[in-house]
């Protein structure tokens, strides 16, 4: 009798908690953990909470709804808040300066991560181009803070909305999940849950806001993820709990995804004296300039006559730069290869200095590699599309 009671019991419990899982919208996908961002805030009463991704994360919008919902469910924490957002930069950019802009600030409690729509509208990244990105992002983290908990949020666009009407997964998801996957990362399917709303005739996309929500769209998204972690935060917390890592996979989906991403510095190169280490003076430079990069130092050139050269241990090479309407071909060779010719001008360029990340190699052997990196000769004498500003150059 005994025994059967207890079969009853246990069979309730899973039932029970079958029970509670279901009542998460299939929008979250809850894959663990999320206990040591709890566990800090209700122990030590203190956070460190980071957000990355593009103009998305950068603005006014689910980022602070985020922020402020974390401060009045702990209210005796003391939260530091990182915004990592810049507007258009992918998930490559993302991976390179993680380290510089989130991890290098300290101990990160919990990050959120969004980089779906400029995966695929900015940087129009092939499959696993998105994979190396978002795993350089989710890898490097565990790697080097492996207690940080993350959260990614699937936002998305008009024509990543259509293909959900139609029954598909956007590229850029399909492939930040299979990522998410692998290293058991919680996920909110934002992108869905507006179809789903759309279709339910409970939302517009006008109301939500399009690519950049409006309040109500916003809103949407951070009572998901406050789903998510209510759910995941529920029962009480044992007096002695303690903060557990949970091991990564042994290999990685790719082996070139970027989790070694980090900058290097223009300043640390050598360079010929048409090349200037400066901040260029962007009043009399045609085309928009974000304040984001305001006061920062570029090595700037507009000349094809000299070269920069330098060297660096890693399997990938590249540049954060800001490619404006002037933006033109740099020539780049690895090891004293032939030079391999890399456009740095991107469609917004026209009428923006637009941030983005050029690769130059992802493949290489992971050894020193010395580089030559010069300007291209305009083969139309007349053109303006003759100069390249680097931010930041990207070793993997």
């Amino acid at each position: 009798m005994k025994r059967n009671s207890l079969i009853i019991l246990c069979t309730s419990i899973i039932v029970f908690s079958q029970t509670i899982v279901a009542e998460l919208s299939h929008n979250i996908q809850f894959r663990g953990g999320l206990q040591n961002a709890r566990i800090q805030f209700e122990q030590k009463k203190t956070g460190r909470i980071a957000f990355i991704g593009g103009s998305i994360t950068q603005m006014n919008g689910y980022r602070p709804m985020v922020s402020q919902w974390l401060k009045k469910r702990f209210p005796e924490t003391k939260f530091e808040f990182i915004n990592a957002g810049i507007s258009s930069t992918c998930s490559h950019t993302g991976a390179f300066r993680l380290n510089d802009h989130i991890l290098s600030k300290g101990q990160i409690d919990l990050l959120f991560i969004e980089f779906a729509v400029n995966d695929d509208q900015d940087a129009r990244h092939s499959r696993q181009n998105c994979i190396l990105g978002m795993e350089g992002i989710i890898r490097q983290t565990k790697m080097k803070q492996p207690e940080c908990d993350l959260v990614v949020t699937h936002f998305v666009n008009p024509n990543m909305l259509k293909q959900i009407q139609s029954g598909k997964t956007p590229q850029s998801i399909e492939a930040h999940e299979k990522v998410l996957k692998h290293y058991n990362i919680s996920s909110i399917f934002l992108a869905r849950e507006v179809a789903d709303q759309i279709k339910a005739g409970s939302l517009t996309w006008t109301k939500y806001g399009g690519t950049h929500p409006k309040p109500a769209g916003n809103t949407i998204a951070k009572e998901l993820i406050a789903d998510l972690l209510n759910h995941t935060w529920t029962k009480p917390l044992p007096n002695k709990a303690k903060k557990n890592i949970r091991p990564i996979p042994k290999n990685p989906i790719h082996s070139a995804s970027f989790f070694n991403g980090r900058f290097l510095s223009p300043d640390l190169t050598e360079y010929g004296n048409a090349w200037k280490w400066h901040v260029p003076n962007w009043k009399t430079i045609p085309g928009g300039f974000r304040n984001t990069f305001a006061g920062m130092k570029l090595l700037c050139s507009d000349q094809s006559n000299n070269e920069v050269t330098f060297e660096f241990v890693g399997r990938a090479i590249g540049a954060f730069v800001l490619a404006g309407p002037d933006a033109g071909i740099v020539e780049v060779s690895i090891d004293n290869q032939p030079f391999k010719s890399i456009d740095l001008y991107h469609n917004y360029s026209r009428g923006l200095h637009y941030p983005r990340t050029v690769m130059f190699a992802t493949n290489l052997a992971h050894k020193s590699h010395s580089v030559r990196l010069r300007l291209a000769k305009p083969k139309d004498t007349n053109s303006k599309r003759r100069a390249a500003r680097i931010l930041q150059f990207t070793v993997n």
